[in-house]
């Protein structure tokens, strides 16, 4: 029979042995052997990624596996901080004939997300200031992906039709009112689909955003005769808004390639000003004949988004992993997608606390996957480009969390 102080003894050899091993297993999740891109640490080698409490605990090569509950083994695989898709639509709804507030052609965010590696989508003038409350509750609030907003110029928002063309409801004040209640949210504002020779709803969103000192996202087209888009550029936005679908050539707004094929004098002025060019591909916005002589010539997007809807979805652009991949196959290098797609995107919408794997981030991570093959790509007026390089996702981390794994790498074998 064992004395008491054996009893004692034994007792505190188990705790020793229980709080070692607890000890020795500092982290959560150990992401081993990928070849690791953060562009703000200026990091683009092999490298392992540790997280703790749903933060970056360590970016070092070669860290023990001991020390992780959780390994993945990335080897061949690139990680990144999780992607930013600053040109998404996910106000859904239903309310009929609303278009993309509210209603039926928006998408809800965590069903498109986390499969292409996104952790944060922008909607981006789904809502008003009208109605950017409903937005809050309905989506931002029940989804597990970090959902922020640009505001539209139009107080009720992007429902289409004549009511974006109401310029009584285009009110700066009452914009940058809401913007500044809801800083955590709100991070730009947005004007799209007006029709009209007039600067006027311009002006009013580029004041809204001097008011609560956020950036401007414009759908510009549409007027008849074209409104100068050199003036736009030069005169009406201010360094560090975004003119979006760059690559476009629509009805009413002048395209960055001329008929010559090459990129207007006043774009690349435009981008040295500060002005910042995203992709904004969508379902009539990205043109291979705009985009390819326009990578020829080096000039390159700022931010790559997706400008998802239902009417994109299943189109050429599919998601932000096939958007990426075309530029990719346009000999842009996959550093510089990567930093369109995470530190720039971030820097843009002023979160420079997403973007990056520094100690002490939030673990937002997406893990890719290069493929080499026979690839085609679609633009959207159904023309075709052939690729040899696709990447595609093989899994996300959420806040620390595993939410989409391709393959089972987070998991372990059904018979161990």
């Amino acid at each position: 029979m064992r004395t008491p102080s054996n009893f004692m003894r034994l007792l505190k050899i188990l705790i020793l042995f229980l709080t070692t091993v607890g000890a020795a297993q500092d982290f959560d999740i150990l992401i081993k052997n990928g070849h690791v891109i953060d562009v703000k640490n200026g990091i683009d080698e092999v490298m392992d990624v540790a997280i703790k409490d749903g933060k970056i605990a360590k970016v070092e090569a070669n860290i023990p596996s001991s020390q992780a509950k959780t390994e993945i083994d990335a080897k061949g695989l690139y990680v990144s901080p999780g992607l930013i898709d600053i040109h998404g639509h996910h106000f859904f709804g239903t309310e009929p004939n609303a278009y993309l507030s509210n209603s039926f052609t928006a998408l809800p965010p965590d069903g498109f997300t986390f499969e292409s590696g996104v952790t944060t989508a922008v909607d981006v003038g789904g809502a008003g200031w009208r109605n950017f409350r409903m937005f809050k509750e309905n989506v931002i609030d029940r989804s597990k992906t970090r959902v922020l907003s640009f505001l539209n110029i139009v107080g009720s928002g992007m429902k289409g039709g004549a009511i974006e063309q109401n310029l009584v409801d285009m009110d700066s004040k009452l914009t940058a009112m809401v913007a500044k209640q809801f800083p955590e949210h709100v991070v730009g504002v947005k004007l799209a689909h007006f029709r009209g020779f007039d600067w006027t709803p311009t002006e009013r969103a580029v004041e809204a955003g001097k008011l609560a000192d956020i950036p401007v996202m414009i759908d510009f087209g549409g007027s008849e005769p074209e409104l100068s888009l050199q003036t736009l550029f030069m005169e009406k936005l201010r360094p560090g808004d975004i003119f979006t679908h760059t690559y476009a050539h629509v009805n009413g707004r002048t395209p960055i390639v001329n008929e010559q094929g090459k990129v207007e004098d006043f774009a690349w002025a435009a981008q040295k000003r500060g002005i910042v060019f995203d992709v904004g591909h969508g379902g009539g916005s990205f043109l291979f004949e705009q985009a390819v002589p326009a990578l020829k010539q080096g000039f390159k997007p700022n931010t790559i988004s997706t400008d998802l809807h239902t009417g994109s979805m299943n189109g050429g652009m599919k998601d932000i992993i096939n958007v990426m991949s075309k530029f990719l196959n346009l000999k842009m290098p996959l550093y510089e997608i990567i930093a369109a797609t995470t530190w720039n995107s971030a820097k843009t919408i002023k979160r420079e606390d997403l973007g990056h794997l520094s100690v002490g981030a939030v673990a937002d991570i997406t893990v890719l996957n290069q493929r080499e093959g026979d690839f085609g790509f679609i633009d959207t007026k159904g023309k075709r480009m052939k690729g040899n390089k696709k990447l595609e996702c093989e899994l996300t981390i959420r806040d620390g969390k595993v939410v989409y794994d391709l393959n089972g790498l987070a998991s372990e074998s059904w018979d161990k």
